[in-house]
């Protein structure tokens, strides 16, 4: 889902320096910009001579993710990574804001594994119902046919099974086992979001469990195509989001979830950590989809 630039092959280059490379042609005058038809909001082919490479943000083997052996902590124990937060400089009135936005949300966000005999698969998800009813991205349960499990905040692993799923709008719900008394995510709305607003991106990057990440709600509506998903409405963040953030939440400074983590744009196939492109599937979506998959369980 990134910008792939192309360069000349200056394998032969002797000197570089001030801007310029010598013992090597100049460089060719960029290609001249073409507006793109108003109200054309489908994701470019083409950008700046390269080729946009679209990702999906699970994480797993085959997937490509760098991911700690057994996803950094033994199941069998008690996690106690530190929450990583990103602040801007702007003092410490924001700073403690965060924090508290920190605090109040991640309780509420979990880590989705699905293991098979030949693989295993890495997410993100959100407490949506205080039983253990857990709302993550559809790509994430189906990366394999293995069996799935929920990881607390706290560490704590329980068995889960998938309930309900809308492979449209990319979402799913997981039902966890034995668990009471969870504090559900608050959704906010379309209409509470603006270009500018700083967000926080929450889950598992890389299998890094109690990961958050700060930035600003980039663009709106956005559509992407990976290849294997189409999706359209989207918020754009310049928080990281990198794969194991699927199903994750993209909160507010209120403690709103706005959106749930998707895709990311990537430097190339082979560079495909984060470059501040990433896209979350907007609150107004994920609520009437979820009333639709709530009502499947019922």
């Amino acid at each position: 889902m990134t910008d792939l630039m192309t360069r000349p092959d200056y394998s032969g280059e002797t000197y570089r320096g001030g801007g310029h490379i010598y013992g090597a042609p100049p460089f060719p005058p960029p290609p001249p910009f073409v507006e793109p038809p108003t109200g054309d909001r489908r994701w470019p082919r083409r950008v700046a001579g390269g080729a946009a490479i679209l990702a999906l943000v699970a994480g797993g083997g085959t997937a490509g993710a760098v991911l700690a052996e057994d996803y950094l902590v033994d199941n069998s124990s008690t996690s106690t990574s530190t929450i990583a937060t990103v602040v801007s400089s702007s003092g410490a009135t924001q700073a403690t804001s965060l924090a508290a936005v920190v605090k109040q949300v991640q309780p509420s966000v979990v880590t989705v594994l699905v293991d098979s005999a030949q693989s295993s698969a890495l997410g993100s998800g959100v407490v949506v119902g205080s039983n253990g009813l857990i709302l993550t991205n559809n790509h994430v349960i189906s990366a394999n046919n293995g069996s799935v499990s929920v990881r607390l905040s706290s560490g704590k692993t329980v068995p889960a099974k998938v309930v309900a799923t809308d492979t449209t709008h990319d979402l799913a719900l997981v039902q966890a086992t034995g668990l009471t008394g969870l504090t559900p995510v608050t959704f906010a709305t379309n209409a509470s979001v603006a270009v500018g607003d700083t967000v926080l991106a929450f889950g598992a990057p890389l299998g890094l469990e109690n990961t958050v990440t700060s930035g600003i709600v980039s663009a709106l509506d956005r559509s992407v195509n990976t290849g294997s998903e189409k999706l359209s409405g989207l918020f754009q963040t310049d928080a990281a989001i990198n794969e194991g953030n699927s199903g994750g939440a993209l909160v507010d400074t209120s403690g709103h979830v706005v959106g749930i983590n998707v895709a990311i744009a990537t430097a190339s196939q082979t560079d495909s950590g984060s470059i501040g492109v990433g896209f979350a599937i907007p609150a107004d979506t994920v609520t009437s989809v979820l009333k639709q998959l709530e009502s499947q369980v019922n």
